[in-house]
């Protein structure tokens, strides 16, 4: 895919199912917390999944969703360390590294942009080294409304300006495109594959790549 780079002054990218792995945040939220949920509550595994899959859809595209201390209030449990004993699968997509040594040799902005909670950032950060490679990190709790929310984006251009024309966003949530996109970002694309253990998806609303490594070309 040949990008127009002459035309991009800011890369803004999404963590998690971007430049991360989703697989960690997947297995944590479908097994580890469940596990855990029913060793303290004397669950069957698959009961305690039963009784925390209602309550993961209710918070899906809010900021409760994403927030470390929401869940550890709710479900009573510390969040934050349950993450830590399987940090283990955090991980760096592919070529990730050498994109963003690429674009800020190139003179490109780069901004972490993302929904996670500053604990999860925190300890994602911690484990992969990359928060060097960013000239900014943004966190949605910040303000308090994540990517999905329409007004997002007038306060990340206070804490980060940039022109949306002349702007690449690259995320995994079709849901957060979207809202890119009718906020007049013009260039996006969506990661195909988020979660490496998880299926390649087919989308044709945003245009996709499987990883990085598909626009280096012209950098």
């Amino acid at each position: 895919m040949q990008l127009p780079w002459n035309d991009i002054e800011n890369v803004l990218l999404d963590m998690d199912g971007t430049l991360l792995d989703l697989h960690f945040d997947n297995h944590f939220w479908s097994e580890h917390v469940p596990l855990r949920y029913a060793e303290r509550h004397g669950l069957e595994v698959a009961t305690a999944k039963d009784t925390l899959a209602p309550k993961f859809r209710s918070m899906e595209g809010r900021m409760e969703w994403y927030c470390v201390d929401y869940w550890s209030r709710e479900l009573d449990m510390d969040i934050a360390e349950l993450k830590r004993e399987v940090d283990h699968l955090i991980a760096v997509h592919p070529h990730v590294i050498e994109f963003l040594d690429r674009a800020r040799a190139a003179g490109k902005r780069i901004a972490l942009v993302t929904n996670a909670h500053q604990k999860a950032l925190d300890l994602k950060l911690q484990r992969t080294r990359l928060g060097g490679h960013f000239d900014a990190l943004i966190c949605a709790h910040d303000y308090g409304k994540p990517k999905e929310d329409p007004s997002f984006w007038d306060w990340l251009r206070t804490r980060e300006p940039f022109h949306p024309e002349h702007t690449l966003f690259v995320d995994d949530s079709l849901s957060v495109l979207r809202s890119a996109h009718s906020y007049g970002i013009r260039h996006l694309l969506c990661i195909r594959q988020p979660d490496s253990k998880g299926p390649e998806r087919d989308i044709d609303e945003f245009p996709c790549i499987g990883n990085f490594a598909e626009i280096f070309a012209g950098l």
